[in-house]
């Protein structure tokens, strides 16, 4: 479940609860309940608050993968720390040659999600697809609270998984959180990235700041916020324990729809709730690389110069999503001897693979043809 981007309507409401502060109270207030029932003792003869588990996950990224065609190897890869990280391997002996693609999934999604993609994907060269670091299947560790260093664990876990597969290069395509770690990986390893295909990237436009200038918070306001710091966006959701799986088929339906053409039952809210309902680790991560409505500390428009010149990027948006190309026309305005295309997939949301899976998937093979 991506961090959606609050349409105009849903804007106005956003100023109107900044410039009272009562949006932040709430969110964080939530957060102090959500990190008192983690910490909390809690017998162990009694049941589980949050009906889940790792073998439920597994079970439920299975339903995820059942109709995928095209066969797969799916492994753990050990990194550093005692931490691995969860792994589809598509990489059939008729390949030879390419440069393998890797998935990167976006905030509080997982390997599954990629389910309409993958078989179209993999026909022509590799394909790897990872569960990050705190996500999905992958470890869940403790994340540094300070942004660039939270930023710099993502990116090592990508470099040590890479060195640990074998693989020389590759082509990163990532959606959301992944669009932004993909660029913050190839800034550090210029020489392993050949193409990055951008796909509804979070994290590169800087947050307007508005609020305080229209009307200052009150000091009293800010001290409450002080005091009830640890949230996270999806505290809810393990907050209401035996009723979370519901509230993600209330909050999300259109996720089913999204995937109707694969599956009729609840595969696909059963799987997001599962990945979500485990330890918070880079759900946090992702937290303390934020400001208040989701907003990038670390915007990545402002170190694009850092970005090697001879690395082209497509940048993919759906035309019914909320988040518009203004990143994309941002990255080609600040960095013009970059190959860059921006491609609009008509139909699609913030989920542009999911929502229109055929256009997204022959328009990204397209894209990188070029790519040996």
């Amino acid at each position: 479940m991506d961090e959606q981007v609050i349409t105009a309507n849903e804007g106005v409401l956003e100023r109107v609860l900044s410039v009272s502060g009562v949006h932040s109270l709430v969110h964080n207030m939530w957060g102090y309940v959500d990190t008192t029932i983690r910490w909390c003792w809690i017998p162990s003869w009694l049941p589980s608050w949050c009906p889940t588990s790792q073998n439920h996950l597994q079970a439920a990224e299975d339903m995820m993968l059942r109709c995928v065609e095209s066969p797969f190897l799916k492994q753990y890869v050990s990194i550093s720390n005692n931490n691995r990280l969860w792994t589809l391997n598509f990489n059939r002996e008729s390949i030879t040659g390419k440069t393998p693609m890797v998935l990167l999934h976006g905030f509080g999604g997982g390997v599954g999600l990629w389910a309409q993609n993958l078989d179209a994907l993999s026909q022509d060269r590799p394909v790897y697809a990872l569960d990050l670091l705190g996500f999905g299947q992958s470890s869940r560790p403790d994340f540094s609270t300070d942004a660039q260093e939270a930023e710099q664990q993502f990116v090592e876990s990508i470099e040590q998984w890479r060195e640990k597969v074998g693989l020389d290069s590759m082509i990163l395509l990532g959606h959301n959180l992944g669009g932004y770690l993909a660029v913050s990986y190839a800034i550090k390893y210029p020489r392993r990235v050949k193409h990055m295909v951008l796909v509804e990237p979070w994290g590169f436009l800087e947050r307007p700041d508005t609020a305080e200038e229209d009307r200052p918070i009150p000091v009293w306001i800010k001290a409450l916020g002080a005091m009830f710091t640890p949230f996270n966006p999806l505290a809810g959701l393990r907050l209401l324990g035996p009723l979370g799986p519901a509230l993600v088929q209330i909050l999300r339906p259109d996720f089913k729809k999204k995937f109707s053409s694969m599956f009729v039952d609840n595969t696909v809210p059963e799987y997001i709730y599962h990945m979500n309902a485990q330890s918070p680790s880079g759900e946090t991560a992702f937290r303390n690389m934020t400001v208040p409505y989701g907003w990038a500390k670390r915007p990545m428009s402002q170190r694009m110069d850092q970005l090697q010149p001879h690395i082209p990027i497509t940048a993919v948006y759906g035309s019914r999503s909320s988040v518009d190309s203004n990143s994309g026309a941002a990255i080609r305005e600040l960095t013009p001897e970059r190959p860059v295309d921006i491609i609009t997939i008509r139909g699609a949301g913030h989920y542009v693979y999911a929502d229109q899976p055929d256009d997204f998937n022959h328009r990204v093979l397209r894209a990188c043809d070029k790519v040996g």
